[in-house]
């Protein structure tokens, strides 16, 4: 066995050659606690309501019946308040770290589409479940994600970044990858999702990030409510979708539970070792964790409803509620580690 000194010496080589990739936990500011306590009430709330919606879905279907057709336009809601919190240094960000973006997209758009392939034919899922499950590892990373970064004391200039970055690129990933994987399941018309992505993504967040530039300061005051906006958008399509579906949850709710809690784990923590194995620090690690594991599933579920079946949008449904109860336990458990030892480059394993 090496001798101690020289087990420190190689891990202080190894830290010397970490890029600039590394960026330190986010050190606390004047309104921390304040921006703390409403990040974890968001995160709470938001898998509460969104879990209400489902059930009042599940229990009252026909009160939801002639809704589907505004799915879309809730997602552009949820969409543009995306836009509205945008910044250019968002993108910026992407061009100052282009190699920890870089691990971030293609951690987001292998991991993630390729797991959900897995889990799929592990369990042995119907074609409407298997084909949704793919397609919410094919979605672009959720603004949820964000938040969950934040409070893990993870790397939050890099998890907008990423989210930015793969929420651009998802008219062209998302289908081509649905088409690769879930193809064999379902038809896929990838033309047509195309179309549906650029109207229902890209379009609205690209008007938002315009009304931001040209109305900021009126935006900003604005940004406490854009949150809760998004929340009530989703619940509502939640709702919807599980209305949809709600004699599939019935016969298959445990089956799809598994395979979202599957699905949504093995991204967490594949996440996180895609930025350990790039020689990221800790928070980037952090980052990439929740940005891999935490889904655009919004987008997911009006997708599949729209291309697939209901039933094909109860996995988005569930992994709804699912990733942000989760992410909130895990966000709990990495901020007492870093409470326990300092968040430095090599000091979590």
């Amino acid at each position: 066995m090496r001798p101690e000194h020289q087990d420190h010496q190689e891990h202080q080589k190894h830290q010397d050659h970490r890029d600039q990739d590394r960026s330190p936990a986010p050190a606390p500011g004047p309104a921390a606690a304040s921006a703390d306590r409403d990040a974890r009430r968001a995160v709470t709330v938001f898998p509460l309501f969104v879990l209400l919606a489902g059930a009042a879905g599940l229990l009252s279907p026909s009160s939801f019946g002639g809704w589907a057709p505004s799915v879309p336009y809730l997602l552009g809601v949820v969409m543009f308040c995306m836009g509205l919190t945008m910044t250019p240094p968002d993108f910026r960000g992407v061009l100052r770290r282009p190699r920890a973006v870089a691990l971030g997209l293609a951690a987001q758009y292998v991991i993630m589409p390729g797991t959900g392939w897995l889990v799929a034919e592990a369990l042995g899922l119907s074609p409407e479940l298997a084909a949704g499950v793919i397609l919410v590892g094919c979605a672009p990373g959720g603004t949820a994600s964000n938040v969950v970064t934040y409070l893990a004391r993870g790397d939050v200039a890099l998890s907008v970044s990423v989210t930015s970055a793969s929420t651009l690129l998802s008219p062209l990933v998302t289908p081509a990858l649905t088409l690769l994987l879930a193809g064999e399941f379902l038809p896929v018309d990838a033309g047509s999702m195309v179309g549906d992505i650029l109207k229902t993504v890209l379009l609205p967040v690209l008007a938002g990030l315009a009304v931001r530039l040209l109305a900021g300061r009126h935006v900003t005051r604005a940004l406490p409510v854009l949150p809760w906006l998004s929340v009530l958008a989703i619940g509502v399509i939640v709702a919807v979708v599980v209305a949809g579906s709600a004699d599939a949850i019935r016969a298959a709710a445990a089956t799809v539970l598994v395979a979202v809690v599957l699905h949504n784990g093995l991204g967490l923590v594949l996440g996180y070792a895609v930025g350990r194995i790039g020689r990221l620090g800790v928070p980037a690690r952090r980052a990439l964790a929740f940005e891999v594991g935490m889904q655009n599933s919004g987008l997911a579920a009006s997708l599949a409803a729209a291309h697939f079946s209901p039933a094909a949008a109860l996995p988005a449904a569930v992994f709804s509620v699912w990733h942000n109860v989760s992410g909130a336990l895990a966000a709990a458990w990495l901020t007492r580690r870093s409470r326990r030892r300092p968040t430095g480059g090599g000091a979590e394993r």
